[in-house]
């Protein structure tokens, strides 16, 4: 392919090739060449231009295939644009003469059409250049049109559009002949040519004016007649043109010259309107010219006439625009109702023309309303329809309120208006649906009434009438919750007052029905206590119903409607009123056979019209229980719903008799009751049914033969049969268009009426599968039918084998017995009854039967297959393969798949072929397992053959798709023969006329299944690979050519598995630049997008996935490309101004389509995710633009914008939005409370929000705003105030207020809440409240705590600054005025969260009438709300607790009465009526064990989803607990308490990994080691009291491990301790277990620094290890202690890291710090211990002096200064005897020595240090010898450093310490060596003294030097002043040095002591000290 790449045509290359690749050559040269033109000089163009001409024209002559003629003529057209254009005549007469030639062989043909092309292209591109050729060129392709076939009219077409195109206003010459063939071509039998033709006039009106005056009602009367027997496409491009052409004829100003030219007719909208409506009323048959048919009022309209013009309605309204629909709504809404009114009786005639007409007018009132308006214009179209039900209604009301009934009843008004009525009242619900809470003021209202007056139609004549007011009051209640109830109260009052009309009792019983279905979509839902109403209502209405003959059908049917439409709440509610339900369906129904015969005997035609509505009502009733109860069916239940159902079998069989005895008056009740029947027995398990199931299937074969069903309504029965992909080969109505609403009419076939709520009143409260739309139930006598073949397949699959063959061979005779149309519908009825048999046998892995059973089905798929109806042929392909997958024998399947060769080689007709291919198909997609490769190779021949059947598009359309399923399903085993297939679909790409679009889209699909077998191969660089993927691009090149959108759709489909196995070779930005036309091109016209919405839907599924990779070079294409594009886009998606995604934003404010909504937001987080920061400032003007509902950088530079669009967005209307709003605000907080205002130091950044925030917030807070609203406003309430954004309280006050006033509103309980939602509701808004006051209480606990301690870290620092002073105690006083009631609801919270959490067998111990904030009937949904919101309320109970300190009672509750709470639930009081009053201590007792029992049950249990938060404030509460004496006593009183507790918190450190968790939960460990500790102090302490006795021997042991030291694990506390800690620490430090290092010794590892939170986890874990000896007896401590001590010398050892500046690390400062602790436990000095403990502290020691030696190189790394102070630690904390023995002692000395010659200067000071402490040690038997060993060495380092003065600050360090250890041994030595000391300390500091003249010039360390010697000596003179006196005297030289430096210091002296005290230790940090407090 590369040979092609280059600008003249490589003619060696291309006659070497083949034929198929010389065509892929010339295209992809016309491809590269296109591009290349563009980008080469002109002069070089003008060059070659001559070659280039020829060699183009001579492709003419080479019969190129329409995608290689379209891209030749661009390329002409191009070359003649840049290059020299005087040899263009020749080439326009070349292709003249082409056209008049006479050959008119097929061979010819393709040579011809490229010159039409070719024409068409010249005069586009270079327009008035051409002069007055045009005509010539005109008037031969117009003459050439007269004996062209489809394809030459169709090219014809489409070139005289390109010459309109390109001569502009200059082709006015040609303007009416090119007008008169493009009226016949308009009508052409050939869709195609219709479709052109109209582009073709599309284009034509733009200059000639007549059409849109003179000629308009011709033209008009042209496009109706165009309609008739059209398809999809036709009427999209007609209706185009028809409503473009009106558009312009309202619109348009003439200009002068051209009115003066013609004589032109203004129109106005009346006329243009009136137009339509003919078209619309009339048909093609035009204005005046009412034939004799239609004045007899036989003739009707045809479907597709009247669904084009309603498609032309929108085209005209959206080609006008959105303002003028806002500007003339009143007219042009009166104008389409009038469509369906009083003055055209004819459209409304029959049942079907009434409701197809409805539709209609429903679509056209949807797509305008809801695509064009905005949202103020939405609200005034609602002002606008409600006006419109209002004058109906009056019309209605001035006849009802007639006396006379007959005149009343007979109305012809009441009737003919009631299809406006509908039509209004269903938009109307449509509209305030979607406008959703906005619509609230409106509501409001009173002026408007709305509500009072569509209640008031309720009562309306018609049933249509009452169930679209019904559907309308559900749109109400689900856009706006809040009126759910209200709505529902009021029709039930209604329903009762008015209980003697019939109107008035089924329309109000369709209301209730239809509220209750909205109750499920509306979250808050409804309170319980409805339920019992409607259901007594329901039984009265049921009881009554025999009262009044007038009324007991009404009265019937709205019973059952209203106790169905209950069910649909689901368990909670229907299990209190099952009973009844089950009593009265018992009733219902006779209670044997005999009865029902007594019946049959007795009654008249009126009773059993009562009778059958009544049972069909109880069968829908159940029906609805099954479906939406299931969770209460159990065994007893189904139980109870059987005894009834033998009768209604019974019935069921009996009903054509009773038929006969009564006639038509019973056929619809009985088709209904048919139906309802079946329905329940289809959601049944076919064992409830057992014993009737004979009876049932035949009466269901009897169904499916009945002789009166006339209609063969394929294409509702058989989709659902077919496989998904099947269908798409079948006409394009069965696929998802913007337009199915109204084309489904057409689907269903003239006969047939569309769905519609009137023939199924019960679907009144059922939610529709396709949205917001009316629910479409179609008539009963089709749905009976759909309900029986379902039927049939489960039953059959459960009778017996004899049966199942009698019924199949009854079922073949009929058909072979029936003839004609009557023979189609039974083969149609039968094959869909023993599909969906087979698929239930497939499914539930059934057996077929014997031998015969296949015989019969065979011969019915195969009479299927060979059907003349292609949906009937697609469900036997898909039959024929389940037979064989049921059958499941490859010899079977084998001889299947041998039938099918052998048809598909012998026939030749279409049927057979298109059947036999998909069933071989079908055959391979179930079975994969007959893709042996013979099998596959013959397959894939004889697919071959029929794809290449150029005289049947049908055969190759079904071939190739069966191709495609092949393809597929072999997976890996197809890659034989990838090749010689793709050259196949390129081959037809490139040769198969464009006006088979068909052929072209099973091309395409071929191809997508081609690329996804070859998968990431694709990526490969091999030349076979190349070539392949040269191929697969070159197929997708040509089918985005192609003028098909469903073509394009899988182009672009294709291109996206490109992408994704090899993204390297898809050209993105040609890829994104063709996305975005589509898009935007299509945007112009609204909901015409581009009018396919499966090519919509493959544009975003590719965006999508393009921006999951590459986002940002998305969006710079797509803005490059509308840079770049000369026509001017339309104002709304301009992508130059806001970008892509602005134009992704506001499509999705005009798309409906579900699907397409998600994929646009998914595309749109995508982007954002990956460029929110790179383009943030165009984000937020987005966002903000749709908020406003108007058309480097970091988030703080806009935290204004961010706040305002919070702002807006919850005080909207919508609720929605509200919640949107607050959620951003609430993040908005959470993200900047703590970000510094950088202009006031002190403040931070969102303090100037103040007021927004109060603002935004109070709307909240009012009485009418729903709880789910309010409950999220309480969030951000608590969140702004713990933020510590605002620090004085009065401002706080505000925000605090609105909190204060939810407390009063709750306090009552559940009893004061609104009662306009369920009760789970008001719970929901209860515990907002109280977890907004909890959180704000912790808060102001916390920072009060903060306050009062000292500052010890930085961020106490912090947050001193941020929360100012007043701010600490101010919060708290703010919250402590409400606390006495908050601790009650709190208290009253939990006890409920207790009772809601017990397991289910406690059930029945439940409080019956619920709990305090919740109703036992609602617990279900109540229990959510607690989930949310008990740990936080937990954790703040937990500590007002611990403020009161478990010692006094609350203030304000009596004695009598400790813990009444204000709630209907008291705490902690038996159910006993309360006689018995509780101590103080019990009541804490309760309430400790409440908190402790809620935390305990919820930490043993952590689910998955328990959330951090939950967990930390439930370990926070139990902390806070334990922070006071009474709680830590009584767990430590209960040992197994808190053993329990122990092992809970280690399963939670053991499954939450999370740091703040496990440190959470190891400070209640210590605080349980605390509880335990003062529990033994306390019982010694008492003991020893008890005893009186002063000799310890004789008091018993107390602690763990008693006199035998034996701790048992799982009744110890220490054991369980320890194990918590053993595992916290091995997680950080795997060395310490000795089975990980393989030594039971220490073993010398490299030691590591921790991570921060490691290094915490360990040291409190070490805390928690040096506590333990003090929890033990003697005994137990010795057992204890060699783990302990191996574990904090194990720490020691792994993390005593050298650190600079000699700091220790934190782990070994904590286990330093651990070994002081243990070391100096009083068990080490205890009598019966000692011994022991000195044993061990000695081998302790020993393993810290042995991690010295060097066992290999890692002694290196240890930092010796951590060793040494622990060695300290031990000299000064142990009993004498365990460091004096000689040889540890002599150990230790030598590690001073030794460290003491270390160079580093740290190290020294430390160690000078360290010895310092040992020097003083009172007992000389531990000091001594390190003096005796030392000091010598100290005292020549000291004068080493005298001779060489110190260079630095570390030098200076270290001869001050080395100072003060001499100092010291100064005063600890006895009287006689002390002169002998001082007289070695003297010289050594005077010779340091400087005078006067060298302190002027000494270095800053000589001068620090200098200072600290004298102050030095001015304190050692004066103590030992003889031997000072004694050694100056006798040293002169040293006595002048003293002086020379007194004097020289002496005026400066009381200015240096200051600076002399703080450079005593420079260098020395303060956390150091504060770590090395363990001396």
């Amino acid at each position: 392919m590369e040979l092609a790449h280059s600008l003249l045509l490589n003619e060696e290359a291309y006659n070497q090739l083949g034929e198929v690749q010389k065509a892929e050559f010339i295209f992809e040269w016309l491809s590269y060449l296109e591009k290349l033109l563009l980008a080469t000089s002109r002069n070089d163009v003008k060059e070659k231009q001559k070659t280039l001409v020829e060699q183009l024209l001579s492709l003419l002559n080479s019969s190129p295939g329409p995608p290689t003629r379209k891209l030749l003529a661009k390329n002409l057209a191009i070359l003649y644009s840049i290059g020299d254009t005087f040899s263009v005549y020749e080439t326009i007469d070349k292709c003249n003469d082409l056209i008049r030639s006479k050959d008119d062989s097929p061979s010819y043909l393709p040579t011809k059409l490229a010159a039409v092309v070719c024409l068409g292209s010249l005069y586009k591109k270079l327009g008035r250049i051409l002069g007055n050729t045009f005509t010539d060129t005109v008037g031969n392709i117009l003459k050439a049109m007269k004996s062209a076939e489809s394809q030459g009219r169709y090219e014809i077409m489409l070139s005289l559009q390109n010459i309109l195109n390109g001569l502009g206003a200059a082709a006015a010459p040609c303007h009416r002949d090119v007008y008169k063939a493009a009226r016949s071509c308009l009508t052409d039998r050939s869709m195609a040519v219709r479709c052109a033709a109209a582009k073709c006039l599309l284009e034509l009106q733009n200059e000639a004016i007549f059409m849109w005056s003179t000629d308009l009602d011709s033209v008009a009367t042209l496009c109706f007649k165009s309609f008739e027997g059209s398809n999809y496409d036709v009427r999209i491009s007609v209706s185009k043109l028809l409503g473009t052409i009106l558009a312009k004829a309202t619109i348009c100003k003439h200009p002068g010259t051209a009115a003066s030219r013609q004589s032109i007719r203004r129109v106005s909208l009346e006329e243009v309107l009136e137009l339509l409506g003919t078209g619309f009323l009339r048909g093609s048959s035009g204005f005046l010219r009412a034939s004799g048919d239609m004045l007899k009022g036989t003739s009707s309209v045809s479907r597709d006439v009247r669904v084009g013009v309603t498609q032309a309605y929108v085209v005209f309204v959206s080609t006008l625009g959105g303002a003028w629909l806002e500007k003339n709504f009143a007219a042009f809404l009166s104008h389409v109702l009038s469509l369906v009114s009083q003055s055209h009786p004819k459209i409304t005639q029959t049942q079907i023309d009434a409701v197809c007409c409805r539709r209609c007018v429903s679509f056209i009132l949807r797509t305008t309303i809801g695509s064009l308006l905005g949202e103020k214009a939405q609200l005034a179209a609602v002002k606008d329809v409600f006006q419109a039900i209002w004058k109906l209604k009056k019309v209605v009301d001035a006849v009802m309120s007639d006396g006379n009934l007959d005149t009343r009843l007979g109305s012809t008004d009441v009737a003919a208006s009631q299809h406006m009525l509908v039509c209004a009242l269903q938009e109307l619900g449509n509209l305030i649906y979607s406008l959703g809470t906005t619509v609230a003021p409106l509501l409001q209202d009173s002026s408007t009434g709305l509500l009072d007056s569509i209640l008031s139609v309720i009562p309306h004549p018609s049933i249509s009438v009452r169930l679209a007011a019904a559907w309308c009051l559900h749109c109400i209640a689900m856009a706006l919750p809040s009126y759910l109830t209200p709505l529902l109260d009021r029709c039930l009052e209604r329903l009762t007052g008015l209980k003697s009309s019939p109107e008035a009792v089924t329309g109000f019983s369709f209301a209730v029905a239809a509220l209750l279905g909205a109750v499920k979509h509306c979250p808050l839902g409804i309170p319980h206590g409805k339920g019992k109403i409607i259901m007594t209502l329901a039984e009265d209405l049921l009881c009554s119903a025999a009262q009044n003959s007038r009324l007991s059908a009404q009265r019937t049917q709205a019973g059952w409607l209203l106790i169905a439409a209950l069910m649909t709440l689901g368990p909670a509610v229907v299990s209190h009123h099952l009973a009844r339900v089950l009593l009265l369906w018992k009733c219902v129904f006779p209670a044997s056979p005999k009865d029902l015969e007594t019946e049959k005997s007795r009654g008249d035609s009126f009773t059993w019209q009562i009778t059958l509505e009544g049972r069909a009502g109880a069968l829908c009733a159940i029906k609805s229980f099954v479906s939406h109860c299931g969770d209460l069916l159990t065994e007893e239940v189904i139980q109870r719903l059987l005894p009834p159902l033998p009768c209604a079998v019974d019935l069921l069989t009996q009903l054509s008799s009773i038929l006969k005895t009564y006639g038509s008056p019973l056929k619809t009740p009985s088709v209904v009751y048919r139906q309802r029947l079946y329905e329940l027995l289809i959601l049944l398990p076919p064992e409830t049914y057992e014993g009737n199931i004979s009876a049932i299937l035949k009466e269901l074969a009897a169904d499916l033969t009945a002789p009166d069903t006339q209609v063969a309504a394929s294409t509702f029965l058989l989709p659902p049969l077919c496989h998904q992909d099947d269908l798409l080969i079948l006409s394009p109505l069965l696929q998802e268009t913007d337009h199915r609403f109204i084309e489904e009419q057409l689907l269903l076939g003239n006969g047939i009426a569309c769905g519609s709520l009137e023939y199924d009143p019960y679907s009144v409260y059922e939610k529709d599968i396709e949205g917001d739309s009316v629910p479409k139930p179609l008539p009963p006598a089709l749905s009976v039918i759909g309900s029986a073949a379902k039927l049939f397949g489960v039953v059959c699959a459960h009778v017996g084998v004899t049966q199942r063959l009698l019924i199949l061979e009854q079922l073949l005779d009929h058909i072979k017995h029936t003839k004609g149309a009557r023979q189609q519908v039974v083969q149609l009825h039968v094959v869909s009854s023993v599909s969906s048999f087979l698929k239930y046998v497939a499914g539930s892995k059934g057996c077929l039967g014997p031998e015969e059973m296949k015989r019969f089905a065979l011969t019915l798929v195969t009479g299927a297959l060979e059907s003349p109806n292609p949906l009937l042929r697609c469900a036997a392909a898909e039959a024929w393969a389940r037979l064989a997958q049921v059958v499941d024998d490859g010899a079977f399947t084998a001889g299947l798949a041998q039938v099918s060769f052998d048809k598909l080689k012998s026939a030749r007709d279409v049927v057979t072929r298109t059947g036999y291919s998909l069933a071989l198909a079908s055959l391979h997609r179930y079975l994969g397992g007959i893709s042996s490769s013979q099998h596959l190779n013959s397959c894939v021949g004889i697919l071959y053959t029929l794809a290449q059947d150029s005289t049947s598009p049908d055969v190759q359309t079904w071939a190739l798709h069966s191709l495609s399923l092949i393809i597929d399903s072999a997976g890996p085993l197809y890659y034989v023969h990838v090749e010689p297939t793709l050259s196949l679909i390129i081959m037809l790409l490139l040769n198969v006329p464009p006006t088979h679009a068909e052929v072209h889209q099973s091309l395409g699909r071929c191809l997508n299944a081609l690329i996804t077998t070859l998968g990431p191969e694709l990526q490969g660089n091999s030349t076979s690979i190349s070539t392949l993927r040269a191929s697969c691009l070159l197929g997708c090149a040509v089918m985005q050519d192609n003028p098909d959108c469903l073509v394009q759709a899988q182009a672009i489909s294709c291109l996206q598995q490109l992408h994704m196995f090899a993204p390297k070779h898809v050209n993105l930005s040609s890829l994104v630049s063709c996305l975005c036309e589509i898009l935007l091109d299509n945007s112009v016209l609204v909901n015409l997008c581009s009018p396919y919405l499966l090519l919509r839907r493959a544009v975003l599924a590719c965006l999508r996935q393009l921006v999951q990779r590459e986002a940002a070079e998305v969006s710079e294409y797509a803005v490059m490309l509308a840079k770049d594009s000369t026509e001017e886009l339309t104002s709304d998606a301009n992508i130059k101004e806001v970008g892509l995604e602005g134009a992704l934003l506001i499509l999705l404010d005009k798309e409906t389509d579900d699907r397409l909504c998600h994929d646009i937001k998914e595309t749109l987080n995508y982007m954002l995710t990956s460029m929110a920061v790179e383009k943030l400032s165009l984000w937020l003007k987005l966002c903000r633009d749709v908020l406003a509902a108007s058309a480097g950088d970091f988030l703080v530079l806009h935290l204004a914008d961010l706040i305002r669009m919070a702002f807006m967005a919850a005080t909207d209307h919508n609720d929605h939005l509200r919640l949107s709003g607050l959620e951003m605000l609430l993040v908005v907080i959470r993200q900047f409370a703590t970000v510094p205002e950088p202009e006031f130091p002190g403040h931070v950044i969102l303090e100037q929000y103040q007021a927004n925030v109060g603002a935004a917030l109070r709307p909240a807070f009012t009485s009418e705003t729903p709880p789910h609203v309010t409950a999220k406003a309480c969030q951000v309430c608590s969140a702004w105030i713990g933020s510590g954004v605002v620090s004085d309280i009065n401002d706080l006050r505000r925000v605090h207020q609105l909190l204060v006033s939810s407390l009063t509103k709750i306090q009552a309980g559940k009893e004061a809440l609104s009662h306009l939602y369920n009760e789970s509701a008001s719970t929901m808004e209860i515990l907002a409240v109280l977890k907004a006051w909890a959180e704000v209480y912790i808060i102001a606990v916390q920072r009060h705590k903060n306050h009062r301690q000292p500052l010890k870290t930085t961020t106490c620092l912090e947050d001193s600054i941020r929360y100012g002073s007043c701010s600490s105690d101010g919060l708290l006083d703010l919250v402590y005025a409400d606390l006495g009631t908050l601790s009650r609801l709190w208290l009253a919270a939990l006890q409920d969260f207790a009772l809601l959490t017990l397991p289910s067998e406690f059930a029945s111990q439940l409080p019956a009438e619920g709990g305090a904030f919740y109703t036992a009937e609602t617990s279900e949904n109540a229990k959510l709300h607690y989930y949310n919101s008990w740990a936080l309320i937990l954790h703040a109970t937990a500590l007002w607790l611990t403020s009161t300190g478990f010692v006094v009672a609350d203030p304000d509750e009596g004695a009598s009465n400790l813990s009444r709470p204000v709630t209907p639930t008291s705490m902690c009081q038996g159910s006993s009526s309360g006689a018995t009053i509780k101590s103080p201590e019990d009541v804490y007792s309760d309430r400790f064990h409440l908190i402790l029992g809620i935390s305990v049950e919820f930490l043993c249990s952590l689910h998955s989803d328990a959330t951090m938060e939950s967990i930390t404030a439930c370990l926070h509460a139990l902390q806070a607990l334990l922070d006071v004496p009474w709680p830590r006593s009584k767990i430590g009183s209960d040992q197994d308490l808190g053993i329990e507790l122990l092992n809970v918190l280690h399963r939670v450190i053991l499954t939450r990994e999370s740091p703040s968790i496990q440190l959470a939960s190891l400070e209640v460990v210590r605080q349980i080691i605390c509880a335990a500790q003062e529990h033994v102090k306390e019982k010694r302490r008492s003991a020893e009291v008890d005893d009186g006795a002063a000799e310890k021997e004789t008091l018993p042991e107390f602690g763990e491990g008693k006199d035998t030291g034996g701790l048992v694990p799982g009744k110890s506390l220490v054991f369980a301790t320890l194990e918590l800690c053993v595992c916290i620490l091995v997680r950080q430090l795997p060395e310490l277990n000795p089975k990980l290092t393989g030594s039971p010794g220490v073993k010398a590892t490299k030691p590591q620094m921790l991570s921060e939170d490691g290094s915490r986890l360990v040291s409190a874990a070490l805390v928690i290890l040096s506590e333990l000896p003090a929890v033990c007896s003697p005994e137990g401590s010795i057992s204890v202690l060699p783990t302990i001590l191996y574990l904090t010398i194990g720490v020691l050892r792994e993390t005593a890291v050298k650190l600079p500046g000699g700091q220790l690390s934190s782990t070994a400062a904590a286990s330093l710090q651990a070994l002081k602790g243990i070391l100096s436990s009083p068990m080490a000095r205890a009598e019966k211990s000692h011994t022991a403990w000195t044993d061990l502290l000695r081998s302790a020691l020993t393993t810290i002096l042995d991690c010295w030696d060097p066992v290999d190189e890692t002694h290196q790394e240890l930092d010796e200064v951590s060793l040494l102070t622990a060695i300290t630690v031990f000299i000064l904390s142990t009993s004498p005897e365990v460091t004096t023995i000689p040889c540890l002692q002599k150990h230790c000395i030598d590690k001073f020595k030794a460290t003491l010659e270390i160079k580093d200067p740290m190290v020294q000071i430390k160690t000078y240090q360290l010895l310092h402490s040992i020097f003083q040690y009172p007992n000389p038997a531990v000091s001594y010898p390190y003096i005796y060993s030392l000091a010598s060495c100290i005292l020549e380092k000291l004068q080493e450093i005298d001779k060489r003065k110190p260079e630095n600050t570390a030098e200076l360090q270290i001869f001050q310490e080395g100072i003060k250890v001499l100092e010291t041994l100064v005063t600890v030595a006895e009287e006689h060596h002390r002169s002998q000391l001082v007289a070695c300390l003297l010289p050594i500091l005077i010779s340091f003294l400087l005078d006067e003249n060298a302190l002027g010039s000494a270095t800053s360390i000589m001068r620090s030097l200098h200072d600290f010697a004298l102050q030095s000596l001015m304190q050692i003179g004066p103590q030992y002043s003889s031997v000072f006196k004694s050694l100056v005297a006798s040293s002169p030289a040293l006595k002048a040095r003293l002086e020379a430096a007194i004097k020289g210091n002496q005026e400066s002296v009381k200015v240096k002591i200051p600076t002399s005290k703080y450079t005593k230790s420079p260098g020395k940090n303060s956390s150091i000290q504060l770590k090395t407090n363990f001396l």
